[in-house]
């Protein structure tokens, strides 16, 4: 048999999805033929977006939020999956990541239409209870009952679950090396055939250009960030992120350029961005160190510069004494947040 033959093949498929597109790379033999693969890789993603889209009016989740409150709705399993881990992440951010802020994103235009100012009020002066306060899971794990008024949106969590479902399907076709992402979203599985672990860059929060800011070498674990610098609004000539103050209804005032937080699978690396970016630098540092979740925080320095602030074994004040260092991270029991008190 010719050398040839025995190489791993490289493959790098990609296809649309929500807005943006897929990506997964990978090695197989070279007799393999990749298109049965990127058709599941597509249908899974599709699947995410029909359950989980706000911008599909006749998505699961949409018919979730237009059912009148109280009764229980009947949902998809993988939804269902979504929600509890979404809850449960609200639960113990103590409500800084919320899935019932669909009206307040909206209505600053972040979502299918534009700002509008009466629905921006309207935000505004609502009475707020966080979701995981008035979303009810049956425990027969298939229905869904709202007990107040919420509009639910899981763009905080849908994207990286996306990225869970490419390397589930990855797994289902016995590959279980390669690297799969959605817009920056990404997950590693197993190592490079040549025994490294995957590398992935960390941007730097720059809206005007793409560069990176350091590099992570990631073995069987997910990525996410959450930024200030990709989405945003100017309103009185300041800029807002797209991430909402969950207690004001409306975009954050301050907030770090960028977290970036490393677990077990990009859903709860994506969740766990957006709730740190909400609590910040210090309110969130205190609950990474408590949970023991491992979080980046790039900070501007008021000049042109970025300050970095670690939390937990993998962004530790001694890895980031050079910004460009590659820093290896194995997932172990390490990703497994501890229970809030």
């Amino acid at each position: 048999m010719s050398k040839m033959s025995t190489e791993p093949k490289c493959h790098a498929l990609n296809g649309p999805t929500m807005g943006t597109r897929w990506s997964a790379l990978f090695y197989t033999a070279g007799t393999f033929d990749p298109k049965p693969l990127h058709d599941a890789l597509q249908a899974a993603v599709d699947e995410v977006d029909a359950q989980m889209s706000t911008w599909k009016p006749s998505s699961d989740l949409m018919r979730l939020n237009a059912a009148p409150v109280g009764d229980w709705m009947k949902v998809p399993e993988r939804l269902m999956k979504v929600l509890r881990l979404a809850l449960n992440i609200g639960r113990m951010s103590g409500g800084a990541f919320d899935i019932g802020m669909g009206d307040a994103i909206a209505a600053w235009g972040f979502g299918p239409m534009a700002a509008d100012q009466h629905l921006i009020r309207k935000a505004l002066n609502a009475p707020r209870q966080s979701a995981h306060e008035v979303v009810e899971l049956h425990s027969d794990g298939a229905r869904v009952r709202k007990t107040a008024p919420v509009i639910l949106d899981l763009n905080g969590i849908a994207k990286g679950y996306g990225v869970d479902r490419l390397a589930e399907t990855l797994y289902d076709f016995s590959i279980s090396s390669g690297l799969v992402g959605i817009d920056g979203e990404m997950r590693a599985l197993g190592r490079h055939p040549d025994g490294q672990p995957w590398t992935i860059a960390i941007e730097t929060p720059d809206s005007a250009r793409r560069a990176p800011h350091s590099i992570l070498a990631l073995q069987d674990a997910g990525v996410a960030t959450s930024g200030d610098y990709r989405h945003w609004l100017i309103v009185g000539g300041r800029r807002l992120s797209h991430t909402m103050d969950p207690p004001r209804g409306a975009p954050l005032m301050t907030s770090p350029a960028s977290v970036t937080i490393v677990a077990r699978t990009c859903a709860e690396a994506d969740a766990w961005a957006t709730a740190l970016t909400v609590l910040g630098p210090k309110g969130g540092a205190v609950l990474a160190r408590r949970l023991r979740l491992n979080a980046l925080f790039l900070m501007r320095d008021g000049g042109a510069g970025i300050r970095p602030e670690g939390v937990g074994p993998l962004f530790g004040r001694e890895r980031l004494s050079n910004a460009r260092e590659v820093t290896s991270f194995r997932n172990n029991a390490e990703l497994q947040p501890r229970a809030a008190p």
